[in-house]
């Protein structure tokens, strides 16, 4: 995957990915995944089982969660309360977060500078998404990294 590129080089639209082989392409490329809105293993929920399959099949997974102040430890991970703590960055954010809340990451996650923003099954927020494409990133919205990697037989 080639890093960024201005709206003026490639229409930001083509940032948007959709198909199954442009999901896979990116799931390929990405290595390091900071996951806004994790959720520790008690609590459970797909904002941890979908996260704990990344890290099974490969994937070194950041945890990033929103709530759960005392938690410091999510998947033998340390815990990270912002993206601009995360050393080396992130590849891809993936984000657990209702659609209406993703406005309040998209400063992070601009300043954060990572190549895939990945919204989860059932977050959507066209805006949010245009922001990031325009900023040079890879978005997909409204799907679970957990199907498509299975689909993909990873």
């Amino acid at each position: 995957m080639s890093s960024k590129v201005t709206p003026e080089s490639e229409d930001w639209r083509a940032r948007l990915l959709s198909t199954p082989e442009q999901i896979d392409h990116v799931l390929a490329q990405v290595k390091r995944v900071a996951v806004i809105g994790i959720k520790p293993k008690d609590v459970g929920g797909p904002a941890h089982t979908v996260p704990a399959y990344m890290q099974q099949v490969g994937y070194d997974i950041v945890p990033v969660p929103v709530y759960y102040p005392e938690v410091t430890e999510i998947l033998g991970a340390p815990v990270h309360r912002s993206l601009a703590t995360i050393d080396p960055p992130a590849d891809m954010v993936q984000l657990f977060r209702r659609s209406e809340d993703v406005p309040k990451h998209i400063d992070e996650i601009l300043a954060a500078e990572p190549s895939v923003v990945w919204m989860q099954l059932g977050i959507r927020n066209d805006e949010a998404a245009e922001r990031f494409a325009r900023a040079g990133m890879w978005v997909v919205q409204d799907r679970c990294t957990y199907v498509e990697l299975k689909r993909a037989k990873r």
